[in-house]
């Protein structure tokens, strides 16, 4: 190729995504009705498909040409949607991607049920490909992320968390599914020990990176943006990276209007304390937390032999860190 200039992503996958879709559709078929009414409802809400695309670039990236790819790129699809019909309940929001969430439209119940429909269709899917590894790699990923939940149920409501324990939170409930996904890829394509790992810690810091970004949206972006309310994360009482470091520089006064507001889930005053999160420059010293963890992400491509697959997977790193949605 005489062109350095990297292809995006997404076109470059367009055809795999494309078979990927394919055995989401065939996948989700159940003869319950409510079951397939949901999983339309939320796998046909979009989303960046990042995860399933992860295994996709990287099994291409190592030579792997399998159907067994497409399968698993779906799987991780069916395990993240899962976590996202839960966490809707738990967190009880109303928005997802500029729609009602499926909780709010078809209720609690019906989401958490369906959400165990997709996990376990997702284990199901798992022992298709027939790989010890592959089962391993993802039975460990939803233990973790079910941990990651639980730790940050933990930590509501509470503005005295350390900053290594909110990381934690991330690694654990975000940034799992990306380094699973990214391992798969080196794992079906049969890739050395400190291959594999490679991949795994690009997935790691690239799950992290996206985190923090997320986190300092719900403070920079408005909700048509978004796709979400603004403000969400403080009413869950979530005290993330944007708030930690706020409260960190801000004066004694502003310090306090956090703690209440972490504390107790208000967002009467938001507009105030998105401005202390503002002028503090809260926002550019979590972007540039996320811009470190995408570095981290890119030099583990170095493992990686050169091919428009690896360009992808650099030019990810950079658009998961300057993303204004």
């Amino acid at each position: 190729m005489h062109d350095s200039t990297p292809i995006p992503a997404a076109r470059l996958v367009a055809t795999d995504m494309r078979e990927v879709d394919a055995v989401i559709r065939r996948r989700l078929t159940s003869d319950v009705a409510l079951v397939n009414q949901i999983g339309e409802y939320i796998i046909g809400a979009g989303g960046k498909r990042m995860r399933p695309m992860l295994v996709i670039m990287f099994a291409r990236a190592l030579g792997f040409r399998g159907a067994e790819q497409h399968e698993l790129a779906a799987t991780v699809e069916f395990i993240h949607t899962a976590t996202l019909l839960h966490d809707d309940v738990v967190d009880e929001s109303s928005l997802r991607r500029g729609r009602q969430t499926a909780n709010a439209l078809f209720g609690n119940a019906a989401s958490v049920l369906v959400g165990d429909f997709l996990y376990s269709r997702a284990f199901q899917m798992m022992v298709s490909v027939n790989r010890m590894r592959v089962l391993e790699v993802l039975a460990d990923a939803t233990n973790v992320i079910a941990e990651g939940e639980v730790l940050q149920l933990m930590n509501m409501h509470d503005p005295d968390i350390a900053v290594s324990e909110y990381l934690r939170v991330i690694r654990f409930k975000t940034a799992k599914l990306f380094e699973a996904s990214a391992r798969l890829g080196a794992v079906l394509a049969d890739a050395s020990s400190d291959v594999e790992e490679a991949c795994a810690a690009y997935g790691r810091s690239l799950g992290t990176a996206f985190q923090l970004v997320d986190d300092l949206l719900d403070y920079e972006g408005n909700t048509a943006e978004l796709g979400k309310n603004v403000g969400d994360d403080l009413r869950e009482g979530k005290p993330t990276l944007p708030l930690l470091i706020a409260m960190e520089r801000g004066t004694a006064a502003e310090r306090e209007l956090i703690r209440h507001a972490i504390e107790h889930g208000e967002v009467a005053r938001l507009a105030e304390i998105v401005e202390i999160v503002r002028h503090t420059g809260a926002i550019a010293a979590t972007r540039e937390a996320a811009r470190h963890e995408a570095e981290q992400a890119a030099a583990q491509l170095e493992r990686l032999p050169v091919s428009e697959y690896r360009e992808a997977l650099l030019e990810f790193c950079a658009r998961s860190v300057e993303r204004s949605s």
